[in-house]
């Protein structure tokens, strides 16, 4: 048995991946797989259109927003979002900058009106959440990241901004826990993350804030297009969104969003335990920061360990929890699917290190 902490693409729950195998044999008992039919075929729309419905259902969000299901990953929403929200006069965003992709949307952003930089925490590895900031009232729309993948942060609540839009890159934390969806505007997340594989992106925007940035948008990049198309103004990437909609299936019959972030705090609370009690390892962000996704860790002597520790795991079956090169050392991505079963293997691993070293 594997134990898969990769951070992207995801683990994906194994009922889900019986279900899309399924469908590439043979589909909805048309005798071809879902690669193969038309995806204006009245048995791939009932999928789109579940997909998008469910989507807002677990958001507990109504019919004053739109789902869609986009292509380009989120970092095609890098442009999108301020090519549709800046005004093409006097443009003005803000953006927290909490990581590398936060800080690529920003730079996107730049190309189109007036950035602030609301709070970053570069100076130390972005191993911290910025706190304290204050967001100019005359921005359009103030940007977030609520998880960041490579740093292992997760902003644990996320500030309101009255006097504009609330814009989130929810990619790497989508459905894994309680939020106040209702306030925010715009919401994006690459399905590789935590609902399914790669190819879609989640886009949830409330329909109101269109069209009012006074700019010429490309027929592609606006979102007002695909709204109108209902996700289908070019062709789908069907499998991603076959795929994805089982995984929201799955979610809802286990609980919901509500059923996940139990179980993921009971993750998390296992291996950050164990990284605070070990003394052969440490973590690497603020405590108060720490993200439910994706936990990052050092051990404190490497030279000494790391051969070890690496045949320990490997050989339990664990697999992808190699940190990310600008951080190094250990991440252990905990997505929705993932069993607390794998988190105390990768545990037990840790103390059967230091019980021999």
């Amino acid at each position: 048995m594997k134990h898969n902490f990769s951070a992207g693409p995801c683990i994906l729950p194994q009922e889900v991946l019986t279900g899309a195998a399924d469908a590439v044999r043979e589909f909805a008992g048309m005798g071809l797989s879902l690669l193969e039919i038309s995806h204006r075929d009245k048995n791939f729309v009932s999928v789109m259109d579940e997909a998008m419905a469910l989507s807002l259902e677990l958001m507990g969000l109504g019919d004053d927003y739109a789902a869609l299901f986009l292509q380009g990953g989120a970092s095609l929403q890098f442009a999108m979002v301020p090519f549709n929200l800046m005004k093409a006069d006097g443009g003005h965003a803000a953006y927290l900058e909490t990581g590398t992709w936060a800080t690529n949307a920003r730079k996107e952003a730049q190309g189109f009106g007036k950035v602030t930089v609301v709070g970053n925490s570069q100076d130390r590895n972005f191993s911290y959440i910025p706190k304290g900031y204050a967001i100019p009232e005359d921005a359009q729309y103030f940007h977030t990241t609520s998880n960041n993948t490579i740093y292992g942060t997760q902003m644990q609540e996320i500030p309101h901004f009255a006097h504009g839009w609330n814009v989130c890159d929810m990619s790497s934390d989508i459905f894994s826990r309680p939020r106040p969806f209702h306030q925010f505007d715009l919401i994006y997340a690459g399905a590789q993350k935590n609902m399914g594989p790669a190819g879609a992106t989640l886009v949830v925007v409330k329909k109101d804030i269109l069209g009012q940035s006074g700019r010429w948008i490309p027929t592609m990049l606006d979102y007002a297009t695909h709204i109108k198309g209902e996700s289908m103004f070019n062709t789908p990437p069907v499998f991603s969104v076959y795929t994805s909609l089982l995984t929201l299936r799955w979610l809802k019959a286990n609980g919901g969003v509500a059923w996940a972030h139990q179980r993921n705090s009971e993750k998390a609370a296992l291996l950050y335990g164990e990284i605070d009690r070990n003394p052969l390892f440490h973590g690497t962000t603020a405590a108060e920061d720490r993200s439910h996704m994706n936990a990052c860790f050092l051990l404190h002597d490497e030279a000494a360990h790391q051969a070890r520790f690496d045949a320990l795991w490997k050989e339990a079956g664990v697999v992808g929890i190699n940190g990310h090169r600008s951080v190094g050392g250990y991440r252990a991505s905990m997505y929705n699917a993932l069993p607390l079963e794998s988190v105390q293997v990768l545990v037990d691993c840790m103390r059967e290190l230091e019980r021999t070293a």
